[in-house]
């Protein structure tokens, strides 16, 4: 079924959620933008949202976005947007997160890549094993597409990634187009497609590719192939819009220290382009959209995660993402810590709940809720996500057997978000965002989940006062430039 929604070309992304039918056309604003959305036919209408008027209206001709190569020193960039590995043969992984939302058809796309132990570009054979250990060798791609559906691309083989020391790039060649080399930087689209037969390249600005699923996940309904295209306007990074943005894990994100490492490099943008999903061609303009990346030894022990770019209740733009682990601490022994946050851009502020302004605390259940609520200095946080669908189980980085099913997602939970500022004496004061969305991110990893797991931050003293330096790692080592590490 073919659907067309005109709906106003809003400078944010909070897009406000339709009703769907048949060849719609809201006239909501002089200055629109057409949108087409290719689905099934049991797609989901919203619930007590004012359906828009149908009409008879021309089909809009089909999106094409605009390339644009990554320009230096763009504003939103955050801290360790680059790739981080340094060359050495210790234990690495590096893994980047893309999302897109469509919210006309309620649909998300997630894109996830990986890139495990790049030190070893083919996998180790018995020498290499007996030196450095076992290693699990690579480079993933998954998405998790529309109706919580999944495709995986894998190979052993990472000599055909490449990723920029210094900017949020990377890409890789699964299949090269006959008599053509892989590539090693970013491209323009039509040159991509000249070389590549099955790969991706992404840039802060650019994102396209072409994966086939590799028969690998008989647990889960998968789709054979995806294509993609589509162009990525940044608004918020990891911080107030116009400032210096921040390292989401601190400072101290800059060392091998406390890993894995996590960076929010945009916490909200617009995406315009189309996704083909297995033969399906969704179509957008201005829809939001995300950016993270994980690297280090391995993931978290078990961890728990949530974000939503799309909601009800409130105009502008708004983003939120929280997260929480049992990560291992420095050192030769078993030692763990709870580790949580939760971000929240609105109105160009950013508002940061993390272990060394304030409290975290959280109640997740093994699957369908996720309870956490947070305070600082001046606010407080509360948040809900539950939902009823089963999950899609995907792949993550493990150290005991690589690139494997270790955690469970949906696009498709609901979420209640609550967040306002604390008078002087703690009670509740003026009341800053009280919103909803049915579109919210949900996952739940690692283990083991026997029970709910009901937890809250604590950090020492001594790291929640090393923590809160002022200390700016890239004018320090901007001083001294051989001296960055790769990533920062």
């Amino acid at each position: 079924m073919e659907r067309m929604c005109t709906i106003p070309q809003n400078p944010y992304f909070c897009t406000p959620i339709l009703g769907t039918a048949t060849r719609l056309q809201v006239s909501m604003s002089p200055h629109a933008f057409a949108l087409k959305c290719v689905s099934k036919s049991n797609s989901i209408n919203f619930p007590n949202v004012q359906k828009p008027v149908i009409d008879d209206v021309t089909e809009a001709p089909s999106i094409k976005p605009t390339y644009e190569p990554t320009p230096s020193n763009r504003p939103t960039r955050t801290p360790h947007s680059g790739y981080h590995f340094d060359g050495t043969p210790r234990k690495f992984f590096e893994g980047w997160y893309f999302k897109v939302s469509i919210p006309e058809c309620r649909q998300s796309f997630c894109f996830m890549y990986s890139v495990e132990n790049p030190a070893f570009p083919k996998r180790l054979n018995r020498l290499e094993e007996a030196q450095y250990g076992p290693r699990f060798t690579g480079v993933g791609a998954q998405i998790l597409g529309a109706d919580d559906k999944y495709i995986c691309q894998y190979t052993e083989e990472s000599q055909n990634f490449w990723g920029s020391r210094n900017e949020l790039m990377l890409g890789n060649t699964f299949i090269a187009q006959n008599n053509m080399q892989a590539l090693n930087n970013e491209v323009p689209p039509q040159e991509f497609n000249r070389r590549v037969l099955e790969g991706f390249q992404v840039t802060p600005l650019w994102h396209q590719g072409f994966i086939r699923d590799d028969g690998r996940t008989p647990y889960a309904e998968t789709v054979k192939t995806a294509r993609w295209e589509y162009s990525i306007r940044p608004l918020y990074g990891w911080g107030n819009v116009g400032s210096k943005q921040k390292s989401t894990a601190g400072w101290l994100a800059a060392f091998p220290v406390f890993e894995p490492h996590w960076q929010i490099c945009m916490a909200g943008g617009l995406s315009t382009g189309w996704i083909e999903w297995d033969g399906e061609r969704f179509e957008f303009q201005n829809a939001p959209s995300y950016c993270e990346k994980n690297w280090g030894g391995a993931f978290p022990r078990k961890w728990f995660w949530v974000q939503c770019n799309v909601f009800e209740g409130a105009s502008g733009e708004i983003a939120l993402t929280v997260g929480g682990g049992l990560r291992q601490l420095p050192g030769l022994t078993e030692n763990f810590e709870n580790a949580a946050l939760i971000g929240i851009h609105y109105g160009g502020i950013f508002y940061e709940f993390v272990p060394w302004n304030g409290v975290v605390n959280w109640e997740i259940a093994p699957w369908g809720q996720w309870c956490i609520s947070a305070e600082n200095e001046k606010h407080k946080v509360e948040l809900v996500a539950t939902t009823k669908d089963v999950g899609t189980t995907l792949r993550a980085p493990t150290s005991e057997a690589g690139l494997a099913p270790a955690c469970k997602d949906t696009c498709f939970a609901d979420l209640s978000l609550r967040l306002w500022e604390k008078r002087y004496d703690g009670s509740e004061g003026k009341v800053i965002l009280d919103v909803t969305s049915n579109m919210a991110a949900v996952e739940v990893g690692g283990g083991p989940w026997f029970n709910t797991w009901k937890g809250k931050t604590y950090t020492p003293e001594t790291i929640k006062r090393a923590l809160t330096l002022p200390v700016d790692v890239e004018g320090i080592v901007g001083l001294v430039p051989f001296l960055k590490p790769p990533g920062l």
